[in-house]
C-alpha cells in the first residue's frame, strides 16, 4: 500500500501565521478518541493533544496527554528542542526546524535533521483502545543522540476551558518501568511506559507558564492555560535505535499485550485491509487517502456501550462522528455520510449496524438529531435527519440487497410516516391542504441550517422548507416501492396518493418565476415566501426520487452554478442578499451569523454533482473535475482530510471542524460515482 502525502519545510506553516491557516494532523482510535495537533507542534486549540481518550459516560472524551517536550543533546553538547516551544519556554532560536512532514497510510511522520543526525517520529493510536504510541527512530548519525521527553498534561473534558488549574491534585506512582499519574477519584489513570535501549526518568515536577491557545483566542474562548509535568524521560540512541513512549488509560495487561513494533504492524495491516476492501476506483490516489480519512469517523461509541438499545437486539454498535475535534454523532450527518463512509469503502456490514441502531432510537417519528457528549439519550430537534434516514436506507439496500434489514425496519418506517402525516414534535407535520411538510417551533433550529446563539436562531426557516419537502417526497416514493414489495397494497396506494399530491403542490408552490429558481421556504412564519437563493433547492433534483419537474432543472442549476458554486463546495447563501457574509471568523456570535449566510459547505458538492449528472449523463469524468479544489485542499488545514466549511470568497480559507464526515464522504462518493454495481463485488468488513 502506498498512500503518502508529503509537506516539505516551506509548506509547514509558520506558527506566527493566521492560526486558521496552520497545517494540522489527526489520528483517531475507532472509539471517538483522537490525537491532533499542528504539523509544527505549536498548541493552538484546546483540542490539541496526544491522547484524548473516549471514556464511558458521563466522562465522554477526556484530554489525558497534551504534549511532549522533545529535547535533543548532540555529542558536542549542543541542545536543541523540537515541537512546541510552549511546553519548554525555550526561545524559537533554539527550536529545531521541521525538515519534513508526511502521512504514510494516513499516519503522521515527522523528520528532523541536525548535526549530521536524522531523526524520525511517528504517532498512532491503537484501534479501539485509548492508547497512543509515539516512536522516535534515529535513521542516521554518528555517535549517541540523547533524547529527552517531558510529558505535559491537564486532565479535563476536551471541550473544557484551558484556563483551569492543572496541577492541584496530580500524583505520580512508579513501579519498575511503569508510571501512573492520577488526579481526582472520578478521573481515569494515565499510564506511561517508555520502550528504548536504555531509559531513565528524572523527577522534576513543574507547571508551564501560561500557554496562548491562539485559535481559541480568535474564536472568542478562554485562551490561556498551563500544563503540569511530573518530570522527564531520557534515552540514548545510536543509529538504527528507536524509542517509543506509550500513554494509555487502559490496564497494564492490555498495554503490554503487544510490543510497539507488533502494534504498529497490526495497525498498518488494518489500514492496508481498509484500502484493499474499497472500490477499485478508491484504492489509489486521493480516493485512497479519503478511504483512510473515512475510517476516522466510523466508531464504536465508547460512552454508550453499556446502555444502547441496540444491545437488546444483539447487534454491535456503530455510529458516525460528525466532525473532529468537537462534534459527537449526529443523525443528519450520519445519514448523509453513510454511503460515502461505508458503501464506497466496502464496509456495508457497518452501514447495516448504524441504520439498525438509529432505528432503535426512533421516538415520536423522529431519529435523534445528536447524542450530546457524555450522555446516553439523544436530542430529537430535527426536521430532516429522519427523512435522510429513508435516503440512506435506500442506498444501503440497493447496494447490499439486505432485504432482512429493510423488512426489520419497515414497521418503524410506517410509524414514522404516520407521525409526519398527523403531526409530531416541534411543529413537524403535513399540511392537509397541500400535503407539504411544515416545521418550526420558537427557539429551535430544525433544518441543517441550524446555527443558534443563546435564544437567537439565525436561520429559523419556519414553514415549508424546500429541501424538507424534497426529502418528504423522496421518502414517500421509497415507501411506495417498499410497501409494494411487502405486498401491502392498501398502504402502498396511500403513499402513492400522498406523493402525487406533494409533487403537484411542490412544483406549483416553490417555483419562483421572477428569480428563475426555487423559493427556500413557502408559507414562512411571516406569511410570505422566502426568495433567498440557497443551495437547498438542489435536493429537488439530486435525490433519487426527484420532486421537481424536469422543465425546471436547467434554470435552477444555472442559478446554483452561477451564484453558489465555488471550487470547494456551494455557498449557503448567494452574494447580494442583505444577510450575506463573505467570511466565517471571529467569536461564536460572529461565526454563527455567517455559518449559513454565505459560508461554503464542502458536503454540498455531493448533491450538486448528482444534479449536474442528471443534466449531463455520461460525463462522470467531467463531474470528477468539480472536485479538484477539494482534492487540492487535502494538502492544507487537516492534512489528508476535508474541512467542514470555507469562506465564501477567494481564497476560500478553510474554517470550522478540520475534518468533517460528510465533507469526506461526499467527495469520496462522487469520485466513485459509477460504483453501484461494483460495490456488490467488494467484500464487506465486519
Amino acid at each position: 500500500m502506498s498512500v503518502i502525502r508529503v509537506l516539505n519545510h516551506c509548506e509547514a506553516c509558520d506558527p506566527k501565521s493566521d492560526p486558521h491557516l496552520m497545517a494540522e494532523w489527526l489520528v483517531t482510535n475507532g472509539l471517538g478518541g483522537y490525537a491532533s495537533g499542528t504539523v509544527i507542534g505549536s498548541i493552538t486549540r484546546r483540542y490539541h493533544g496526544l491522547l484524548i481518550a473516549a471514556l464511558p459516560n458521563p466522562l465522554g472524551r477526556m484530554m489525558m496527554l497534551n504534549g511532549l517536550s522533545e529535547r535533543l543533546r548532540l555529542p558536542d553538547s549542543r541542545v536543541v528542542y523540537t515541537g512546541a516551544e510552549e511546553l519548554t519556554g525555550i526561545s524559537p532560536e533554539t527550536t529545531l526546524p521541521l525538515s519534513e512532514f508526511r502521512l504514510e497510510a494516513g499516519l503522521p511522520v515527522w523528520r528532523y535533521e541536525v548535526g549530521g543526525f536524522v531523526l524520525e517520529k511517528r504517532l498512532f493510536l491503537l484501534y479501539r483502545q485509548n492508547t497512543v504510541h509515539v516512536t522516535y527512530l534515529l535513521l542516521s548519525g554518528k555517535g549517541k543522540l540523547r533524547l529527552g521527553l517531558r510529558p505535559a498534561m491537564h486532565f479535563r473534558s476536551h471541550d473544557a476551558p484551558v484556563s483551569g488549574q492543572p496541577s492541584t491534585h496530580y500524583r505520580l506512582s512508579v513501579y519498575e518501568d511503569q508510571f501512573e499519574i492520577t488526579s481526582a477519584p472520578d478521573l481515569p489513570v494515565l499510564r506511561l511506559i517508555v520502550h528504548s535501549p536504555s531509559t531513565a526518568f528524572t523527577f522534576d515536577s513543574k507547571e508551564t507558564s501560561l500557554i496562548p491557545y491562539r485559535t481559541e483566542r480568535d474564536r472568542g474562548y478562554e485562551w490561556q492555560g498551563s500544563l503540569w509535568s511530573p518530570g522527564y524521560f531520557r534515552t540514548d540512541l545510536n543509529e538504527g535505535d528507536r524509542a517509543t513512549l506509550v500513554a494509555s488509560t487502559e490496564g497494564w495487561e492490555t498495554i503490554r499485550s503487544l510490543s510497539p513494533e507488533e502494534a504498529f504492524r497490526v495497525e498498518l495491516d488494518r489500514r492496508k485491509l481498509l484500502v484493499g476492501a474499497a472500490l477499485p476506483q478508491a484504492q489509489t490516489g486521493p480516493a485512497a487517502e479519503l478511504v483512510l480519512a473515512a475510517d476516522q469517523f466510523l466508531i464504536t461509541p465508547a460512552g454508550r456501550l453499556a446502555d444502547s438499545p441496540a444491545r437488546v437486539s444483539g447487534d454491535e454498535i456503530r455510529t458516525v462522528i460528525a466532525g473532529y475535534p468537537w462534534f459527537t454523532d449526529w443523525g443528519r450527518d450520519t445519514m448523509i455520510s453513510l454511503e460515502g463512509l461505508t458503501l464506497v469503502t466496502g464496509r456495508g456490514a457497518e452501514a447495516g449496524l448504524i441504520l439498525r441502531m438509529f432505528a432503535e432510537y426512533a421516538r415520536d417519528g423522529l431519529i435523534p438529531n445528536l447524542f450530546p457528549e457524555g450522555k446516553s439519550e439523544g436530542l430529537y430537534h430535527t426536521a430532516d435527519a429522519t427523512l435522510w434516514f429513508f435516503h440512506a436506507l435506500h442506498r444501503y439496500v440497493r447496494i447490499s440487497n439486505d432485504r432482512a434489514t429493510l423488512k426489520l425496519i419497515l414497521p418503524k418506517l410506517v410509524e414514522i410516516i404516520e407521525h409526519h402525516r398527523n403531526g409530531t414534535l416541534f411543529g413537524i407535520g403535513m399540511d392537509p391542504k397541500d400535503a407539504l411538510l411544515r416545521q418550526g417551533q420558537e427557539g429551535y433550529q430544525l433544518t441543517w441550517m441550524d446555527a443558534k446563539v443563546g435564544d437567537w436562531v439565525v436561520t429559523p426557516r419556519r414553514g415549508k422548507a424546500v429541501e424538507i419537502n424534497a426529502l418528504w417526497y423522496n421518502a414517500l416514493r421509497l415507501m411506495e416501492g417498499w410497501l409494494k414489495e411487502d405486498d401491502q397494497e392498501d398502504a402502498m396506494r396511500r403513499m402513492r396518493e400522498t406523493a402525487d399530491r406533494v409533487r403537484e403542490s411542490f412544483n406549483r408552490r416553490f417555483w419562483y418565476e421572477q428569480g428563475g429558481y426555487l423559493y427556500d421556504v413557502v408559507d414562512a412564519e411571516d406569511g410570505g415566501n422566502d426568495d433567498a437563493c440557497r443551495p437547498n433547492q438542489t435536493f429537488a433534483i439530486s435525490l433519487d426520487r426527484e420532486v421537481l419537474d424536469r422543465v425546471y432543472w436547467k434554470p435552477v442549476m444555472d442559478v446554483v452554478t452561477d451564484r453558489l458554486l465555488t471550487p470547494v463546495g456551494l455557498r449557503s447563501l448567494a452574494p447580494g442578499h442583505p444577510d450575506y457574509k463573505a467570511r466565517y471568523y471571529g467569536d461564536l456570535r460572529s461565526r454563527d451569523a455567517a455559518y449559513h449566510q454565505g459560508t461554503v459547505w464542502a458536503w454540498l458538492i455531493g448533491p450538486y454533482v448528482d444534479a449536474w449528472l442528471k443534466l449531463n449523463p455520461g460525463k462522470e469524468a467531467e463531474a470528477r473535475g468539480l472536485l479538484s479544489g477539494l482534492v487540492e485542499h487535502l494538502n492544507e488545514a487537516c492534512i489528508g482530510s476535508i474541512s467542514e466549511v470555507f469562506d465564501a470568497e477567494a481564497p476560500y480559507t478553510p474554517r470550522g471542524c478540520v475534518a468533517q464526515a460528510w465533507s469526506v464522504a461526499e467527495v469520496l462518493r462522487c469520485w466513485c460515482i459509477q460504483h453501484e454495481t461494483a460495490v456488490r463485488r467488494v467484500p464487506q468488513l465486519g
